[in-house]
This record gives C-alpha cells, structure tokens and sequence, in this order.
C-alpha cells in the first residue's frame, strides 16, 4: 500500500501566501479549502503539523489549530489519532462526479483523462463572492437576457478589440457554453442537407451539433504536423459547403496553432467559395510557454470578416461558469436577429449570476485568474511531458505551446485496445476513433494535462502498465461505452 502525500510547512506557506488575516485563522482557512478543492492538495494529503506551519507562516499557534478545525468542520480535512490532519473532499471524491459521465462502479476512484478540462483557478471564489454583491441589484427584474448581459457583452467586446478585433457589444450573444453557441449557430445558419466542412480529429460534440442543425458533414483532415491549406481549399472547391467549422487557436485534440500567414490563406479560400467561417476560440487564451499569450496570431475574423467567432469561459476559467458567446460580424443586424430567434427555441438566457461572474473576471486587469490558469496548466503539462518520455518512449507527441492536450501517435493501432485495458487500470482517456468524423484514427490516444501533477505521473505508470499488456495481446479492442464526453 502506498504512502499517503505529505505536504511540507515550507510548500503549504507557499500555497496559502497572502491570504486574508482579518481574522488570519478564518483565512487560513479559507485559503487551504480552495487549494484542497481545485486540487493543488489533493486529497488524502498529510498536511504539515501545527507547531511546523506556526513557524512557517509566523503565526500563532493558535491561529493554525483554529484554522484546523475549521477545515475539518467544513469537511476539508480529518485527524487521525496518532497520524495528523489529512484533507479530504466533504462528501468523498464521488459528490464531484455526474454518473452520465462516470457511469460505471469504481469510476470515480480512477483517473479520469476522457475529459479535457481543467480545475478551477483560486481567483474564480473571489469572483463568485463579490459577484453575489451585484445581484442584488438585479433581482427585481425578470432576469432573462437572450443577448446577455450588457455589462458582458461589453466585456466580451473589450477582449476582442484588446486582440485588434474592433467589437461592438450588440455583435456579442451570451449563451450557456461553447457547445450551446455551436448547436445555435448550427440551426440559425446551417440548412438541412447543405454541406458543413469540419476538421478531423476534432471535438466530437461540435460535429454532432453541426450535424443536428441538419448539415451534411464534409471531413478536412488536420495532419499532426498542420493543416494542409490546399487540401482544404480543393475540398471547398469540390463541395462549396455552406458553414465550414474550425478551431484555429490549440485545435482540440492536436493542439496546433495556426499562424496568421495560415489564417490569411484559408480566409481566401472560404471567401472564393462563399463558404462562412465558425470559428471556435474555446482554448484561444490558453498559450502556455513564455511569450506565447501576449504574441498569439490575430483572430481569425481578421482575415474573413464575415466570420462567426464562438469564444467560451470553461476552458480559461472553469466549466462549471457554463458560458460562452457568439461574436456576429459588424454591422449584421439581420444575423444577430436571426441568431436569437433561434436560440429562444432552445433556452432564454444564461445564468444572471455567472454572467457576473465572468464580467468581473474579464475586467480584471491583472487577469490574476487568467495568469494563475496557465502556470498551473504549465506545470501540468510538462510534468505529463516529462512521464510520457520517460515510461512510454515509444509514444510519439509533439509538444503544443498551448491548449489542454496532448495528440498521442502510438507505435501500433491499438488505441481502441489500449483505452478498454486502460481503464482496468484506473485510468479513463479517450482513443484517435472519438475524434475522427469518418472513422479511423486508431493510433492515436488525447491525454489532457487537466488534472494535478501528482495524478498525471500516475496515470502514466498505469498507461505504461496497460500497454504492456496491449502489446503482448492480439485480440481486438471493444469500442468503450456508455460515456458522455464533455470536453
């Protein structure tokens, strides 16, 4: 049996740095529940005894045996007589967990890398609680905002234009996450038996939503090493599909980056064949190596104005905001009409408080949350890096500057194969067939650096493990079932 983590005085000082000591022991508190709930303690950690954080921290005794107990009165935390104080999640592991995504017995005790989406940042709390101040203000109307909040319509707009993309807010619509903007766009714009190009691999929920507004899915294959432009340009010639779906910015699953001089081109081509762009921003702002954030190419709007732009808050911030957003051309009154119509057949507006929620965070001019997102992400993700290279050097990957994933090349098709006898070991990751509109991919896995550092270098010693057993078996793979993917 392993030993359980031990969170050292000096590290844990590190992580609760700055927090509030108006009472400090509240503070401390409060600081040490937010690192146990999006993860960077995980669960099952030994934290660092009183007298070792006192002296850390240069607090009283008292203040660290208070803040204790209110830990474990929150349910954050346990003592175990003659062991210490261990965190814990009130609720065990399962109260995080939907079992249409976790449907299986033992699921919520494995490693799930099927979902490419990330915790949290500290920040995200301090936004929900000022957040709660401005509702009030709120309450006495009806609370529906089809096109969204002005205020962060307004926001939205600030970031585009930030990014050299002139915006007006009435171009902006607010609705319940990325994939909602797609399926709106999809039904609005789309029409039932006209063609839609889609890359391959790509995101497999936003197909079956391009394909449920009633498009006829046209594949463009995207290669691990970039997008073949004269490929795509002789497939628009071929088909003249009317929507053509792309993800420019860390394309989910490869995590490719296309630069401007690409964006020209392509635009061209969409141009030549009257083709309109929707254009999935959700992992835009998540450029991870140094440099790379303040210099990401310019949006792909730029270069085809008539381009529809889907941005999202659950991969810069967290998932559970629920919230993204179309961005319409200017000037397209009539598209933006017509945007809504469709989208109050579906659903009236977006949560008022997460709307909030996300204006504050977006005004933010330090983007603390946005800043603390990426160093965690970067740490992650070299840590992934750096497991992989080291148990499963067979594996070929290119290492992306931003995104959430890795697009794993193995040495054999097997993908399928590997995924079932994976999840034997604790681990739940997502096969190359998930991704690929007209089938195959097979030798490719996605592994998400979404989850803590210490799980990933464990979920990388049972890979390893499962695809020993994978390459000393002949039979073939089922086709995992009975999972939602959500991102």
């Amino acid at each position: 049996m392993s030993r359980p983590p031990v969170l050292s005085a000096t590290r844990a000082a590190a992580l609760v740095s700055g927090f509030d000591r108006s009472p400090a022991y509240v503070g401390l508190a409060d600081a040490l529940v937010l690192l146990v709930g999006d993860g960077r303690i995980p669960a099952g950690t030994r934290l660092p005894s009183e007298r070792e954080l006192t002296g850390s921290l240069a607090v009283s005794r008292t203040t660290v045996t208070r803040a204790y107990a209110l830990l474990r009165d929150a349910g954050y935390a346990e003592a175990r007589q003659g062991s210490g104080t261990f965190t814990r999640m009130p609720g065990g592991r399962a109260r995080a967990h939907d079992r249409a995504l976790l449907p299986r017995p033992g699921d919520g005790d494995a490693i799930d890398l099927s979902c490419a989406a990330p915790t949290a940042p500290p920040p995200v709390a301090a936004a929900y609680a000022a957040a709660a101040g401005d509702l009030p203000a709120y309450l006495g109307g009806h609370g529906y905002f089809p096109q969204g909040l002005p205020e962060l319509q307004a926001a939205i707009a600030r970031s585009y234009a930030s990014r050299g993309l002139p915006t007006e807010p009435e171009q902006v619509m607010v609705t319940p996450g990325a994939l909602s903007a797609t399926a709106i766009v999809a039904r609005a714009f789309g029409a039932r038996g006209e063609r839609a190009l889609v890359e391959t691999p790509v995101y497999p929920n936003a197909t079956e939503a391009m394909r449920a507004g009633g498009s006829r899915l046209v594949a463009s294959p995207v290669d691990p090493g970039g997008w073949d432009l004269e490929a795509a340009a002789a497939i628009l010639r071929r088909t003249s599909p009317r929507l053509a779906y792309l993800i420019p910015d860390f394309q989910n699953p490869t995590g490719l980056l296309m630069s401007d001089a690409e964006r020209e081109t392509y635009a061209a081509h969409l141009r030549r064949s009257g083709t309109i762009a929707v254009v999935d921003e959700a992992h835009q702002a998540l450029g991870l190596d140094p440099g790379v954030a303040e210099a990401m190419p310019r949006p792909f709007a730029a270069y085809a104005e008539a381009a529809i732009t889907i941005g999202s808050a659950s991969k810069s911030f967290w998932g559970g905001l629920r919230l993204g957003w179309v961005r319409m051309p200017p000037d397209d009154r009539d598209g933006m009409d017509r945007l809504v119509a469709t989208r109050i057949h579906l659903d009236l507006g977006a949560p008022v408080m997460e709307q909030l929620v996300l204006a504050r965070l977006l005004a933010d001019p330090e983007a603390a949350a946005l800043v603390a997102h990426r160093t965690r992400l970067r740490v992650q993700r070299d840590t992934l890096v750096s497991a992989l290279r080291a148990s499963l050097p067979t594996w070929r990957f290119r290492v992306p500057t931003g995104g959430l994933a890795l697009w794993c090349e193995l040495p054999q098709a097997r993908a399928t194969a590997l995924a079932e006898e994976a999840e034997r070991h604790g681990v739940l990751l997502s096969p190359g067939p998930v991704f690929a509109v007209e089938g195959g991919l097979d030798r490719y896995v996605r592994l998400p650096w979404t989850r803590p550092a210490a799980e990933l270098d464990d979920a990388v010693r049972r890979l390893a493990l499962a695809w020993a057993v994978v390459c000393e078996t002949r039979q073939a793979g089922r086709t995992t079932s009975g999972r939602v993917m959500v991102a």
